[in-house]
């Protein structure tokens, strides 16, 4: 089963940046489709592969925060291919 997943990387701390650099990078170097825009990342695949890189992911991501937060979408669908009709 083909999943999409939005995700919002939020560290609540004056040095913020390091953190999601080094998720998105990670995300990147997954081998998933993988989408950035200013706002989110999105990742496609498959949901046990996913959901297995996801949870390492996000708690090395933690690891790298004193505080934070992750918002996060999941679509029971590949939508990597969707473009607005509009």
């Amino acid at each position: 089963m083909n999943i999409s997943v939005e995700l919002t990387l939020s560290p609540l701390q004056q040095d913020f940046e390091e953190p999601i650099i080094h998720f998105i990078k990670s995300l990147r170097s997954s081998g998933f489709t993988v989408l950035e825009n200013p706002l989110s990342t999105q990742i496609y695949g498959d949901y046990d592969q996913l959901m297995s890189l996801l949870q390492s992911e996000i708690k090395a991501a933690f690891q790298l925060m004193d505080k934070g937060l992750l918002y996060m979408k999941i679509v029971k669908s590949d939508r990597s291919d969707y473009e607005p009709h509009f």
